[in-house]
């Protein structure tokens, strides 16, 4: 076999390494991510519709989102992202800003001096 050849299917073998790497911790972290859904968070459907988690159906793999009052129900699979409800995330809190004034600066007038 040539060496040249041998370099390539190495490199080959290691950029489709390389990706299924990164798309089994993608789904791994979209997994994570509905697994930690609480009621109250904003969710975005792959239809594009924006709600809130109600509830969910473990058995049948649904939620329930409550849009504006009406409550419509999606596989779980249909969630396209999760935006954590401002109650459920820790929130620190703000830190103000202090504005530390400098002293007045001397101004040297040159164009008044004569040499």
């Amino acid at each position: 076999m040539n060496p040249m050849m041998l370099v390539m299917l190495l490199v080959v073998g290691g950029m489709m390494f390389m990706t299924s790497r990164k798309q089994k911790q993608a789904q791994a972290d979209r997994q994570n991510s509905l697994n930690a859904i609480q009621p109250g968070d904003e969710i975005i459907t792959i239809g594009g519709l924006h709600g809130t988690f109600h509830e969910e159906d473990v058995a049948k793999g649904t939620i329930t989102l409550d849009c504006e009052g009406v409550f419509l129900v999606f596989e779980k699979s249909a969630i396209k992202s999760v935006k954590p409800a401002v109650s459920n995330m820790e929130e620190e809190p703000a830190q103000e800003e202090t504005i530390v004034e400098d002293a007045p600066e001397q101004e040297d007038d040159f164009s008044n001096q004569d040499n």
